[in-house]
């Protein structure tokens, strides 16, 4: 599956952005769908999972409460609704598909990776 993330850009502490997650050339149902980042100087690291039909999510302890991932099968389209946003949650934003498992937080069990986009926070 090739997947296409969009949605980053500038955004003020304490605002909001949503995040999309484009998926083409299988039938997207068959993946859980995962969030990663990756701040500047740092390791990528997880965000949060969905599973197959978007009645399964988990999150890091650094999102929860504040993060919020769905899909919609039917337009082949993963989101990631980011509110209260921190000036730590700079990083550039990849979505990541995986055909076994929501139920992780290993890089490893996605197969499938999207280019990413950046999202900034400023104080």
């Amino acid at each position: 599956v090739q997947l296409q993330a969009c949605g980053g850009g500038l955004v003020q502490a304490g605002g909001s952005l949503r995040l999309s997650c484009a998926a083409s050339g299988r039938t997207f149902s068959y993946y859980c769908m995962g969030w990663f980042r990756q701040a500047p100087g740092k390791e990528r690291e997880f965000v949060g999972a969905i599973s197959w039909s978007g009645g399964n999510t988990h999150y890091a302890d650094s999102v929860k409460g504040r993060f919020t991932i769905s899909r919609d099968n039917a337009k082949n389209t993963a989101f990631l609704q980011m509110n209260s946003l921190k000036p730590e949650d700079t990083a550039v934003y990849y979505c990541a598909a995986s055909r076994f498992t929501w139920a992780t937080m290993s890089q490893a069990d996605f197969g499938s990776w999207g280019q990413g986009t950046l999202v900034t926070v400023s104080s």
